[in-house]
């Protein structure tokens, strides 16, 4: 069976283009938002693709999450029953990532992740994010706490490493020494 993410890879390209046509972005990434934590939803989940439960009733369920977006864009109902009519409901988180990832890519903002000894607090995170945002361009940052790092921090943005834990500064230690 082919990798969910590139069952969804088209479907997300499609809303990417179409949201981008009409101007919609923020509105097509909030609805399809909503609509992945429905297909995340265990009870939810159970319903898709349940050969007991006519496709139709399950695509209802998510026009209903979808809200108002998808009573007032055709558009949104449409690409509803398009993942119903082809047994792609359980691929709305991956689209929903994806279709994220190219209106990030659109608005010029890239994702990293500061790994940190010790959970940052707003004004910490914030001095850190500034100082990257020069060297990056707008950022996107999430933050993991990692012990193993002793301390210091280590940010990942894309394929660039920028190390500056302790851990990491024992490794080129050790490095350095055994050379």
């Amino acid at each position: 069976m082919a990798e969910i993410a590139t069952l969804a890879r088209p479907y997300a390209e499609a809303a990417f283009r179409l949201a981008r046509e009409r101007q919609a972005l923020p509105v097509w990434s909030e609805a399809l938002g909503r609509l992945a934590q429905i297909a995340v939803d265990p009870q939810a989940a159970s319903l898709i693709g349940n050969p007991n439960i006519p496709a139709a009733k399950v695509e209802d369920l998510f026009r209903a999450a979808a809200g108002k977006d998808a009573e007032s864009s055709s558009e949104l109902g449409n690409f509803i029953r398009l993942l119903a009519d082809n047994g792609r409901l359980a691929c709305l988180p991956e689209i929903a990532g994806q279709f994220a990832a190219m209106k990030q890519g659109e608005e010029g903002v890239k994702e990293g992740v500061v790994h940190s000894a010790f959970p940052l607090d707003g004004a910490q995170l914030a001095g850190l994010s500034q100082l990257l945002e020069k060297r990056f361009g707008r950022l996107q940052l999430s933050v993991s706490v990692d012990p193993a790092l002793i301390g210091g921090v280590k940010v990942v943005i894309g394929d660039q490493v920028l190390d500056a834990s302790v851990s990491g500064k024992l490794s080129a230690m050790r490095v350095a020494l055994n050379s």
